[in-house]
């Protein structure tokens, strides 16, 4: 009797071993499991197809390929969907119908959920607004990858730490954008009222100068006009340094946090062998 493996506890143990594989933290080898890498690749496959997709010539030629490729996919995240809910009973918040009931509405298994959608909205479709955006929301499919890498953590806890710093440039921004809108306004408004005739009509040339994008679709006429202009310059270059600054030093003191966790944890696992 004790060779013998009963119904549950096979199924406990499958569950388990779907569970180590398909929940990123669980795994215990070195980078991804084999399962969530074959995931990832297919994210990347369907994004890719997503794009060529949107090419006519290439739709018309290969239009077939790219459907058999895209039900290929949607049945393999079909399948992980299933698998995902199946093995989220290992986790004690998901256990039962009513942890089963958490899980579906919880974070990564409504994106896990949203990837299936564009495939099954698409049939039926033409060439209409709404079947091209359909085709694009397939490209939200990268969104999975989130899961499979701390990446978005570290960046929101980056932003989380210096939200009061991004905060005060934030408002440092509005108020240069308003200062250099009102400033145009004034000097070019009666020269060129279609582009500085007020002040919400001068804001997109603030944006365009601040940011330093300077698409040079509307500019001031005047000397003063220009003066406003230079300076206006001057400062987004500054306003664009700020943030950047702020965010590299935030995550490069979240990575170095991150490896000071991990050191304890690997000098123990190798004392352990």
């Amino acid at each position: 009797m004790r060779g013998e493996n009963l119904p549950g506890q096979q199924d406990k143990n499958l569950r388990a071993r779907l569970y180590r594989h398909l929940e990123p933290a669980a795994w215990d080898g070195k980078g991804l499991s084999p399962v969530n890498r074959v995931v990832t690749y297919l994210i990347l496959l369907s994004v890719v197809l997503a794009i060529i997709d949107t090419e006519r010539t290439v739709r018309a030629s290969h239009g077939g390929v790219i459907f058999v490729a895209e039900l290929l996919i949607f049945t393999v995240f079909s399948i992980e969907y299933l698998a995902r809910l199946y093995a989220a009973g290992e986790d004690p918040r998901y256990r039962g119908v009513q942890g089963r009931l958490r899980y579906v509405v919880s974070v990564w298994a409504l994106i896990d959920l949203l990837a299936l959608l564009p495939f099954l909205l698409s049939f039926g479709g033409s060439n209409s607004v709404a079947f091209r955006v359909i085709r694009v929301l397939r490209m939200l499919r990268i969104a999975k990858l989130g899961r499979m890498t701390t990446a978005w953590d570290l960046l929101a806890e980056s932003i989380w730490s210096r939200r009061f710093e991004l905060g005060i440039t934030t408002m440092v921004a509005g108020m240069l954008l308003l200062v250099s809108s009102t400033l145009l306004y004034l000097i070019e408004g009666d020269l060129q009222p279609e582009s500085f005739g007020s002040i919400p009509r001068a804001l997109w040339w603030s944006v365009a100068t601040l940011t330093t994008v300077g698409y040079g679709d509307v500019t001031p006429m005047t000397a003063l006009g220009k003066f406003a202009a230079g300076l206006t310059a001057l400062a987004g270059i500054g306003m664009i340094a700020m943030p950047a600054g702020i965010l590299a030093g935030a995550f490069s003191d979240v990575v170095q946090k991150q490896k000071s966790r991990a050191g304890p944890r690997r000098a123990g696992s190798d004392r352990s062998i």
